[in-house]
């Protein structure tokens, strides 16, 4: 496990750079006023305690406990179990995710409630249940990942064809607001478990590809939505 100390030299060495181009602009081109300046500052160090905080404890709790869930779900033997709990940790997992709650409200200011907030939250989040009950099958049927990417894309741009266009750019982004700080860690250590405990530790990195499959389930999510309220 990582010590708080390098965390935070982690988290201080990615804020870092876009803070002092901020400031590098504020004294060259923009002049925004001072005191908008210093709420940005003071926004900076909470977000910067805020991730050495929740990356601590991704370390302390996610990881372990998903891996955990995973190795456990696997020993039972029975692959209606995996399916079955893999769609309903991605469904609650992907529900409490920071990004996608973000989207959903943007969503709703700029379309003046034309999309629901919590219609836009619960259809990605099947979307993410349905891509990692299938990433759980496709690790205990050994279903090749390239064969299944290209399935869940060649339906992706059908439906794109029958959605309504305003739907195809807010797709995509629901697929990249899942590949957040919560969903990800979970889920990876989740994979990681079952094909460890599945074929061992030597194979712990068919425990890999859950993210792009739990890119693909909300982007068809959307587009469905689409298509049904379009």
């Amino acid at each position: 496990m990582q010590s708080i100390k390098q965390i935070a030299k982690e988290v201080i060495n990615a804020v870092m750079p876009i803070t002092v181009v901020v400031i590098i602009l504020q004294m060259t081109l923009m002049k925004v006023p001072l005191e908008t300046l210093l709420q940005f500052l003071v926004g900076v160090l909470l977000v910067s305690s805020g991730l050495i905080l929740f990356l601590l404890g991704v370390q302390l709790g996610l990881l372990p406990m998903g891996e955990q869930m995973g190795e456990a779900l696997a020993k039972t033997g029975k692959l209606w179990v995996i399916v079955i709990f893999g769609f309903i940790l991605g469904l609650v997992a992907a529900i409490a995710e920071p990004n996608i709650r973000i989207l959903a409200v943007q969503l709703d200011f700029v379309s003046e409630g034309a999309i629901p907030k919590n219609l836009l939250i619960y259809s990605i989040a099947l979307g993410v249940a349905f891509s990692v009950g299938l990433a759980m099958l496709r690790l205990v049927l050994k279903l090749p990942l390239t064969r299944i990417l290209i399935i869940g894309y060649a339906l992706i741009f059908c439906l794109a064809l029958a959605a309504p266009p305003k739907y195809f750019p807010i797709s995509f982004d629901a697929g990249g607001m899942t590949t957040g700080p919560l969903l990800i860690p979970f889920i990876l250590s989740l994979g990681v478990g079952v094909a460890s405990a599945l074929r061992g530790s030597d194979a712990t990195s068919e425990g890999f590809g859950l993210v792009g499959l739990a890119y693909i389930g909300p982007v068809l999510a959307v587009l469905l939505l689409g298509v049904i309220y379009g």
